[in-house]
């Protein structure tokens, strides 16, 4: 158990260590040093975390993290607009970006089929996706989501959706070991799963 000697320290330790990743140590650590800096420091630390909690949008078209209604993936003139990259959360959109071999867009589902944790198709943006593609000129959707029961779960079910809409339905290459979650995954290993994903269908028969 942790004596401190100031309430205002262990209080500060305490939420700090509600972050994924932080243990008690660290967070006193973290703490300490933001003690040690200029106060303008921690000022400026608290201010862009609520700035960020306060402003931070989500993009209309594909639900990202954004500044503004659309986000700079979205508006970007040089990005293919008639390739969808489906997947599960921001940091999947992350992942790929830092990968540089993608150049379409993407739609976020917020997460996975998941009965278990009560998650169903309708907890997730998967109608907006159907309308983006039945709306839009979209030639291919890429299914990206993590290779576990609940992302094909969630694939086969999108693909069940799309599957008579006029679009080519693609998964990310999986003889590539990618592991559960696209985040761990090298960018190396995940931009050539991008570049040799194949068709949904032919997953279907293995």
């Amino acid at each position: 158990m942790n004596s401190y000697s100031s309430k205002l320290v262990e209080n500060a330790v305490n939420e700090l260590s509600r972050l994924p990743g932080i243990g008690k140590k660290t967070a006193l650590r973290l703490a300490l040093h933001l003690l040690k800096k200029e106060k303008v420091v921690a000022e400026s630390l608290g201010n862009a975390i609520i700035k960020m909690r306060d402003e931070i949008m989500f993009c209309s078209e594909c639900f990202n993290i954004s500044d503004s209604e659309v986000c700079e993936i979205c508006a970007n003139p040089k990005r293919n607009k008639e390739t969808i990259c489906i997947v599960e959360d921001i940091r999947d959109v992350m992942a790929i970006e830092n990968t540089g071999q993608y150049t379409g867009v993407y739609h976020i589902l917020g997460g996975i089929i998941s009965p278990m944790d009560g998650i169903g198709p309708n907890d997730l943006n998967i109608d907006s996706l159907i309308n983006r593609v039945s709306n839009g000129n979209i030639k291919e959707v890429i299914m990206a989501l993590s290779t576990t029961i609940e992302g094909d779960t969630t694939n086969f079910y999108i693909y069940k959706k799309l599957k008579d809409l006029n679009v080519e339905i693609t998964t990310i290459a999986r003889g590539v070991a990618i592991g559960d979650e696209l985040e761990y995954a090298d960018e190396v290993t995940l931009g050539r799963s991008i570049l040799n994903r194949t068709p949904y269908e032919s997953t279907l028969s293995n």
